[in-house]
Parts: C-alpha cells; sequence; structure tokens
C-alpha cells in the first residue's frame, strides 16, 4: 500500500475537505413578512367583526331625516274646562247643621236657602245684646225727660229773674224823676239803684249757670248717644252673625262640592262648596316650562270641538312650575261650544310666532334626554356616534335645528336613556 507523504509529518485534519457557504436571508425576511401579514389580516378580522359601541336593537328605534321645512310656531296643550266664575262658599259660623235645602248640582238662585246651623252661644249673645242696647235706650229717655224738666225749670228762673229787673228798673226810673223834684231823698234813690244792680246780677248769674249746665248735659246726651250708637252697630253685627246661621246662596248657579248631612258639626272657616257660573267657561291647561317665556297674556289660540273651531286667547299665566310644567288660563274670544262640562278635556293650539322656513328635526322623546343639545346621527346603515347641535323653537311636532346637523342626515329621535353615556352605537 502506497502511503501519502505529509508535510513536517504533521497528521492529517481534514481541512482541505471543508468549503465556506454563504448564508441565505431572503427566506428569512419572507418568512417574517409572511407572519406579520397573517397577524395583521387576524387583527383586521378580529377589528372588523368585533362589535364598536354600544349595541343597540334597530327595531327599538324611531329615525329620522333631517329636511327643509315650514316651521310652525304654536303648541298643543290638552285643556279642562272650568267656570269663568266660581263663588266660594265658607261657613262663617261654626255649629252644628240643623238643616240641609240644597243638593250638590243644584241650580239656585241668589239668597235661596242652603242650610241653617244651630248655636246656641249666638243666640245668647244676642239677647245680652238686644237688653243692653234696650237698658240704654231707656236711660237716654231718662235723662232726656229729666233735661227738659230742668229746661222748664231754668226758664221759669229766668223769666222770675228778668222780671224782677225789669221791676227794679222801673222803680229806679220813678225814684230818679222823684229825686229830682225832690220828693225822695238821695238815700232811696241809692237803695234803688242797688236793688236794681243785685237783680240784674241774679239775672247774669242764672244765665251762666244755665249755660254751664247745658254744656254738662250737652256733653253727657252725646257721649249716652255715641255708647248707644256703638251699641246699635255691635248689635247689627251680632244679628247678621246670627242671621249667618241661615246660609244663603250669594250669586245664582250650579251648586258644586255640597255634601253637608243634618247632624253635622262644622267649624268656622270650613270650605263648604262653591257656586258655578252654568254659562261661560274658561280653559286651564298645563304647559311645559320650555314655553313660559314665551307663553304670555293675549296670545291668540284655537279649540277644536265637533269639527268647529273656537277662539281663544291666555288670560292669565301662572309662573310656578310643579312637575315641570305651568298653568295657563285660556278665555274664548267670541263663541264657546255649545255644550261643555267642568272638567271636560279640549285639544288646544296656542299661538307663539308667525310660520317661518327651517331646518327642521321632528320632535321625540330625546329632547326630555337630551335637551336638544345633542343627538345621535348615523354614520352608515349599522352605526350611529353623538354629536353636538344647536336647537332653537320647537312644538309638539318639530324643532329648529341652528346648527351641528345637515339635510338627508338621518338622526335617533327616540329615547336616550338606555344609552347611557355612549359615544356610539351599533345598531343589529
Amino acid at each position: 500500500m502506497h502511503q501519502l507523504p505529509f508535510p513536517d509529518n504533521r497528521p492529517a485534519s481534514g481541512a482541505a475537505m471543508d468549503t465556506v457557504v454563504p448564508r441565505r436571508h431572503g427566506r428569512t425576511i419572507a418568512l417574517a413578512v409572511a407572519g406579520l401579514l397573517a397577524v395583521l389580516a387576524a387583527a383586521f378580522a378580529i377589528w372588523h367583526w368585533m362589535p364598536r359601541g354600544l349595541q343597540v336593537v334597530a327595531a327599538d328605534l324611531r329615525i329620522a331625516t333631517v329636511e327643509r321645512g315650514i316651521f310652525r310656531d304654536d303648541i298643543a296643550v290638552r285643556a279642562n274646562a272650568e267656570p269663568l266664575t266660581a263663588v266660594m262658599l265658607d261657613s262663617v259660623e261654626s255649629g252644628r247643621i240643623e238643616e240641609v235645602h240644597a243638593r250638590d248640582g243644584d241650580l239656585v238662585t241668589r239668597g235661596q236657602l242652603l242650610f241653617r246651623i244651630s248655636n246656641p252661644q249666638r243666640n245668647l249673645e244676642l239677647l245680652a245684646r238686644q237688653s243692653e242696647y234696650a237698658q240704654q235706650i231707656s236711660n237716654l229717655s231718662t235723662l232726656r225727660v229729666a233735661e227738659q224738666s230742668n229746661r222748664t225749670e231754668r226758664q221759669r228762673r229766668l223769666d222770675d229773674l228778668s222780671f224782677a229787673l225789669e221791676q227794679a228798673q222801673k222803680t229806679l226810673a220813678r225814684t230818679e224823676r222823684l229825686a229830682g223834684q225832690g220828693f225822695v231823698s238821695a238815700v232811696a234813690l241809692e237803695e234803688a239803684g242797688d236793688r236794681r244792680d243785685k237783680a240784674r246780677r241774679a239775672l247774669t248769674l242764672e244765665q251762666r249757670s244755665i249755660e254751664a249746665e247745658d254744656k254738662v248735659r250737652g256733653n253727657a246726651l252725646g257721649r249716652l248717644e255715641e255708647t248707644i250708637l256703638g251699641l246699635a252697630t255691635g248689635l247689627r253685627l251680632v244679628e247678621q252673625t246670627v242671621d249667618a246661621l241661615a246660609v244663603r246662596a250669594p250669586v245664582a248657579g250650579r251648586l258644586t262640592d255640597f255634601r253637608l248631612q243634618v247632624g253635622e258639626s262644622i267649624v268656622t272657616g270650613k270650605r263648604v262648596g262653591r257656586i258655578d257660573d252654568p254659562q261661560r267657561f274658561k280653559l286651564s291647561a298645563l304647559v311645559d316650562e320650555y314655553y313660559l317665556n314665551r307663553v304670555s297674556v293675549g296670545r291668540l289660540g284655537a279649540v277644536t270641538q265637533d269639527g268647529r273651531r273656537y277662539g281663544v286667547k291666555v288670560g292669565t299665566v301662572y309662573p310656578q312650575i310643579k312637575e315641570g310644567r305651568f298653568t295657563a288660563e285660556l278665555l274664548f274670544t267670541e263663541s264657546q261650544p255649545a255644550v261643555l262640562s267642568p272638567g271636560q278635556s279640549l285639544d288646544a293650539q296656542i299661538t307663539l310666532g308667525e310660520p317661518a322656513p327651517a331646518l327642521l328635526l321632528p320632535n321625540g322623546a330625546f329632547v326630555s334626554d337630551s335637551g336638544a343639545a345633542w343627538v345621535y346621527v348615523l354614520t352608515d346603515a349599522t352605526h350611529a356616534e353623538r354629536r353636538e347641535i344647536r336647537a332653537g323653537r320647537r312644538n309638539n311636532a318639530q324643532i329648529e335645528v341652528l346648527s351641528g346637523l345637515a339635510p338627508g342626515e338621518r338622526v335617533i329621535v327616540s329615547g336616550y336613556a338606555a344609552f347611557g353615556n355612549s359615544v356610539r352605537l351599533q345598531l343589529h
């Protein structure tokens, strides 16, 4: 066997048999790209098929299209008929019902007796006032009789004193003549003058006494007469109180809410019924608080009954809000329905302005949930997004859209309460 020589006598390593092959990167890159595309495709498929937004049933929604049209600035309300005038019946006295002469629903005339109350205390008060009044009248009569007697006596004294003065004056005159002729002494003349002066002083004193006495008696009579007038006024009040025990109809009309029973106790101020005007009526309507600043006195409207329209106008607005509504009273401007009963309901229309072109959206339940500040707009057949809008006037059927929507867009107009704060909806 021939043996090949090895240089340097080194053992064989096999290195001469190995060849360096360069690495191929293209396959690896292709596989990586293919894997990435597969992942993206899967992610896209998942994203595409995964629900986007709150899922809702399309059949449960009411969807409307934004359109241009004529906005009719009026509102429809349900109004109840009420008597135009009504007089409340309140008991002005307390006691026991002794008699009832009318029934609920009766037509009564002014002054007709409705019921009678018994109150022994009032009758005793009347007797006491009558007795006191009679006593004072007797005292006044006695005082006047005494005054007349005293006046006669004073006049007699005045007459006597006047006569005495006249006699004294005559005596003095004769004495003066005789003294001038020398037949009477100066002492006699002086005495005659003194008697005349005395008689004059007596008359003057009596006159002053009579004037003072007349003044005192006049004051006493005046005070007594004032007292009697006061007693007479009090007596009339008590008599009126006793008369009020027999309650009569203050006006003519239909007796309503009257349900008194004989033997029933009643207290002062208790509402026992009312008397309604049976011929003339007004309407009371509850209106949404949104229209409070627009429904004002004088606004015109109409109601329809049996195919005929009757003109009305706003007569009174009560601004107190209760459960989101306020009350407006409507008055018939000309005629009223021939057959109308208290409590009867009518459909009324109140005009707030003239019709005008506008971008319109049907009024719906969404208004109470969003305040017409935002809506859900359909982006395609199965999706809707929340969008802010600006709304203007509204009536029972229409909402005026000022901005945020375009003609032809479709909007969910049913209630939003079930959607919470969802920004997107998916319809299925």
